[in-house]
C-alpha cells in the first residue's frame, strides 16, 4: 500500500516487481528451512550443518535485501517509488533480513565472499552511468551491502556497525533529496537557490557515504579491511577497497553538482528561494 499510494504506472509496476522478489525468496526461505527439517530432522535456524540449506537461505535472503546476483529488481523498484518510500525500503526494510542472516551465520566463507565482492562491484560500476538519484541510491545501497556481507562471517558486530552508519546516512541523504524534491541530477545543481546552508553541507554526507575520510563513513570500511587482511584475504580487501573508488566517483559527481558548480543566475533558477516563506 505504501509503495502503491500514488497511482502512477511506474509506482504500480514498482509495486509488483517487488512483490514478486519478495514472494520467491519468502518461498525459497521456506523450502530452505523444510530441507533443513528433513535433512537434520530439526527446525533450528541458529546451528545449521548442511551445506545445501545453509546456501539456499543464504541465496534467498540475497535476494530480500538485494545483494548482487540478484540486485536487479532493486534500482527498479527504487526508481518507480516516491522519495520517502525510498527511504523505507532502504532502510527499515534491510532488517528482518538481516536478522535472519546474522542468526543463520553461514560459516560457508565461498559463497558471502563471492557475494559480498559482486555487490561492492556492481554497486560501484552500476552507478556510474546514471543520471536519476534513487538509482545511484539503489546501486549505493548495493556497494554497502556487499561491504556487510564480506565481513559477516568474521565479525557479526561489524557488520552491525556498519548496517547503522548505512541507515544514518541514508537517512540524510533521502531527507536532503526530499528537501530539494530533487529526483536528478541536473535538479541538485538549483537546489542552492532553495536551501543554501543544506546544499553548502550535503558533500559531506554523500563523501560520508563514499568512505572518505576524516567523515563516519570511512570508519567501518577501514575496520572492514582490517578485519579482511587479519584473515588473510588480502585479494578480497584489494578489490574490495578498489570498487570503494567507483561509489566515491559518483558521490563526487553529485557534490561537484551541488557546490562547484556556478549555478545559472536566471530569473527561473532564483524564484524558489524568493517565492517559498
Amino acid at each position: 500500500p505504501l509503495m502503491a499510494q500514488f497511482h502512477h504506472p511506474r509506482a504500480v509496476e514498482a509495486t509488483t516487481k517487488y512483490f514478486l522478489t519478495q514472494a520467491t525468496a519468502a518461498a525459497m526461505l521456506l523450502f530452505a528451512s523444510v530441507t533443513n527439517a528433513w535433512l537434520s530432522g530439526q527446525w533450528e535456524i541458529q546451528q545449521m550443518s548442511h551445506p545445501l540449506p545453509t546456501t539456499i537461505i543464504t541465496l534467498a535472503l540475497a535476494l530480500k535485501i538485494g545483494l548482487a546476483p540478484v540486485h536487479a529488481w532493486l534500482p527498479e523498484v527504487l526508481q518507480g517509488l516516491d522519495l520517502t518510500t525510498g527511504l523505507i525500503l532502504s532502510t527499515w526494510q534491510k532488517l528482518a533480513p538481516f536478522a535472519l542472516i546474522l542468526q543463520v551465520n553461514p560459516t560457508n566463507s565461498t559463497i558471502l565472499i563471492t557475494l559480498g565482492l559482486a555487490s561492492t562491484l556492481v554497486g560501484g560500476w552500476g552507478g556510474l552511468n546514471q543520471t536519476q538519484l534513487r538509482k545511484i541510491l539503489a546501486y549505493s545501497s548495493i556497494a554497502h551491502l556487499g561491504w556487510m556481507i564480506l565481513v559477516l562471517q568474521f565479525s557479526p558486530s561489524l557488520t552491525l556497525l556498519t548496517l547503522l552508519t548505512y541507515f544514518v546516512m541514508t537517512f540524510s541523504t533521502f531527507l536532503v533529496f526530499k528537501l530539494n524534491k530533487a529526483t536528478t541530477i541536473n535538479a541538485l545543481a538549483t537546489s542552492w537557490t532553495k536551501a543554501p546552508i543544506i546544499t553548502s553541507l550535503t558533500p559531506l554526507i554523500l563523501l560520508s557515504l563514499g568512505g572518505l575520510p576524516p567523515l563516519t563513513g570511512f570508519m567501518p570500511k577501514w575496520l572492514i579491511l582490517q578485519e579482511l587482511s587479519k584473515q588473510d584475504l588480502a585479494l578480497t580487501a584489494t578489490v574490495a577497497a578498489l570498487s570503494a573508488l567507483l561509489s566515491l566517483y559518483f558521490y563526487l559527481r553529485l557534490s561537484y553538482a551541488m557546490t562547484l558548480t556556478m549555478s545559472p543566475n536566471n530569473l527561473a533558477g532564483t524564484t524558489p528561494w524568493r517565492l517559498t516563506s
